[in-house]
């Protein structure tokens, strides 16, 4: 892959060829497009524009949307730096042609911090577990069910408590 200066590939996922791609960025955008619109390209190709940032901001996550799964039943999970969080519906992002700025997925603030994770998950199984690790090494296992569903443009609520001066480093779905 052709990459630009001070680029870099974080993710790669196999898909169907007619899925949904969705991309979110740490000052709070999130795009959701049709796959159909990435265009094959030569292997050493650089790609297409997924979204289009705005200054000082950057990709933090890049989703696939299996066109089998039922988007109402899917949720978008983000977290902020600063320990909070929450699961929005599919339903609030509308599909969008690729290469725009998107639309907001959290409010941030200084409370709230940058996004640092966002995850599609499903209301099927919120018996899985979120968990979160901050820089300082905190580590908290929690109930996707204990995380509550709120709209786009909110900050969330406080999914851990950190230490003063500590951030959330990563989180996964297990």
């Amino acid at each position: 892959i052709g990459l630009r200066k001070n680029d870099e590939l974080r993710w790669v996922r196999l898909s169907s060829g007619n899925d949904e791609i969705m991309i979110s960025t740490a000052g709070g955008q999130a795009i959701r497009f049709r796959e159909t619109q990435v265009r094959s390209m030569g292997r050493t190709a650089s790609g297409v524009r997924g979204i289009r940032l705005k200054k000082n901001d950057e990709v933090i996550s890049m989703e696939l949307i299996e066109k089998s799964l039922d988007a109402k039943n899917l949720q978008v999970l983000v977290l902020s730096e600063l320990g909070l969080g929450k699961k929005t519906p599919l339903g609030e992002y509308k599909v969008q042609g690729r290469g725009g700025s998107g639309i907001k997925t959290m409010s941030l603030t200084k409370k709230t911090g940058k996004i640092v994770v966002m995850h599609i998950v499903s209301k099927a199984v919120e018996a899985d577990d979120l968990l979160v690790i901050s820089r300082a090494g905190q580590t908290l296992r929690t109930s996707l069910g204990q995380i509550s569903t709120l709209g786009r443009a909110t900050q969330g609520v406080r999914v851990i408590r950190l230490d003063e001066g500590d951030t959330i480093a990563s989180a996964t779905i297990v």
